[in-house]
C-alpha cells in the first residue's frame, strides 16, 4: 500500500508538473493593434519558441478593462499606439518594469521609459500631405509652424485636434516653442481650416483629392495603406507626403509600443515576447506589413517607405512629450479648435 501511495503521489506530481509547464508555455496579449498587423510576428514567435500567444483585440477601453480585472487579469503584454495611451497605463499603475538587456540594446533610450515601464516597437511620423496638382511637394524649409501662416487660409484639413495623434503633436510644439507660442500657432491653424475637424487621417487625404482642401495632417503609414487599397489608391495618388521640420526641430514622430501588465501571470514568457518584438526579425516584419519605421537601429525600412524620402526625427524624448499632454488639451479647449 505504501508503495502504491508513493507511486500515485509520483504520478500526481508528474501530472501536476506537466500541467503547470503547459500552462506556463503561453502568453496573453491585450492589443489595440489590428490582428493582421501583429499576427505575423506573433506566429513567428510561437514558431521559434513554442510559446502559444493568446490575443484579445480591442478598439478602446484597454486601461479600463485591465483596471477592472485587477490582480486577476490574465493580461501579460499590453500592445498599444501613441505615447499618451502608454502613459495612461503607467499613470493608472497597470504595468510593471521590465529589466532586459536585450531590449535596452535593441531600442534607443529616446524610445524607452526611463523606469523601464514601456518600450516603443515602431515609429511613425506626423506628416503633412499636399495636393500634387494645387501645391506640389513642400520644400525642406517647411515646418509645422508654417501651417499657421495666412497663405494657408481655407486650405487645411485635419481630424479632431483632441485625437491622440494631434494631441501629441501639440505637446511637441509646446515642448519646442513654449506654451504661449503653441497657443498662437493653434489659433493660426484653426483660422486656416477648410472645414471643421472631422474624420480620420485617410479622410483628410480623400478631401484633398476632392478639392476640399490642399494640405492635411496625417500619419505617414496611411499613405502605404491607401496605396494598397483599390478604392483609396486614387486618394493616395493625388498627394505628396512631406516630412516637416527638416531645417527646424525635426519631424514629429510617435510610436506603437508595449508594456508588461502589472499582474502578468506568465511574466517570463511575456518578457521573451517583448524581447522578440524588438528583434531584427520582428522589426523587419513590422516595417513590411504596416509601412512603419523600425525602432531598432539598422533595420531597413520597406522599399515603399524609403521611396518617400529621408527625414530627421525630432529628438525630444517621448516622456517629455507625454508631460505636456495636459497642457496640450488645455490649449485645444482654449482656442476651441474642434468647434
Amino acid at each position: 500500500m505504501k508503495k502504491l501511495l508513493s507511486a500515485s503521489a509520483l504520478v500526481l506530481g508528474i501530472v501536476g508538473t506537466s500541467g503547470a509547464a503547459n500552462a506556463a508555455e503561453e502568453v496573453n496579449v491585450y492589443s489595440y493593434r489590428q490582428p493582421f498587423l501583429i499576427e505575423p510576428m506573433l506566429n513567428e514567435f510561437t514558431k521559434e519558441t513554442g510559446i502559444k500567444v493568446n490575443v484579445k483585440f480591442a478598439k478602446k477601453g484597454m486601461a479600463e478593462k485591465v483596471e477592472q480585472e485587477g490582480e486577476y487579469s490574465p493580461a501579460d503584454v499590453l500592445l498599444t499606439v501613441d505615447i499618451s495611451r502608454l502613459m495612461e497605463l503607467v499613470n493608472k499603475d497597470l504595468v510593471q518594469p521590465v529589466d532586459s538587456k536585450i531590449i535596452d540594446e535593441n531600442v534607443p533610450s529616446q524610445y524607452r521609459d526611463s523606469e523601464d515601464r514601456w518600450v516603443a516597437l515602431t515609429t511613425r511620423s506626423r506628416s503633412v500631405y499636399s495636393s500634387r496638382d494645387r501645391v506640389g511637394q513642400l520644400g525642406d524649409d517647411f515646418d509645422y509652424m508654417d501651417l499657421a501662416k495666412p497663405e494657408w487660409k481655407g486650405k487645411i484639413c485635419t481630424r479632431s485636434g483632441k485625437h491622440p495623434y494631434n494631441v501629441s503633436l501639440v505637446s511637441a510644439v509646446i515642448a519646442n516653442h513654449g506654451e504661449a507660442e503653441a497657443k498662437t500657432w493653434l489659433e493660426g491653424v484653426k483660422a486656416n481650416l477648410a472645414r471643421k475637424p472631422q474624420g480620420n487621417d485617410r479622410g483628410q487625404v480623400k478631401a484633398i483629392s476632392e478639392g476640399l482642401c490642399d494640405v492635411s495632417l496625417g500619419n505617414s503609414y496611411y499613405l502605404g495603406k491607401m496605396l494598397a487599397d483599390e478604392e483609396q489608391k486614387t486618394w493616395a495618388d493625388s498627394v505628396y507626403l512631406n516630412y516637416p521640420g527638416k531645417n527646424a526641430n525635426g519631424t514629429h514622430v510617435n510610436i506603437s509600443g508595449m508594456a508588461m501588465a502589472k499582474y502578468a501571470p506568465n511574466k517570463d514568457n511575456a518578457q521573451k515576447l517583448m524581447e522578440f518584438l524588438t528583434s531584427d526579425v520582428a522589426q523587419q516584419m513590422y516595417a513590411e506589413v504596416n509601412f512603419e519605421e523600425p525602432v531598432k537601429p539598422g533595420v531597413a525600412r520597406s522599399e515603399l517607405v524609403a521611396s518617400w524620402g529621408e527625414y530627421t526625427a525630432d529628438d525630444l524624448p517621448l516622456e517629455t512629450i507625454a508631460e505636456n499632454h495636459t497642457k496640450a488639451m488645455k490649449l485645444l479647449d482654449e482656442v476651441k479648435f474642434d468647434l
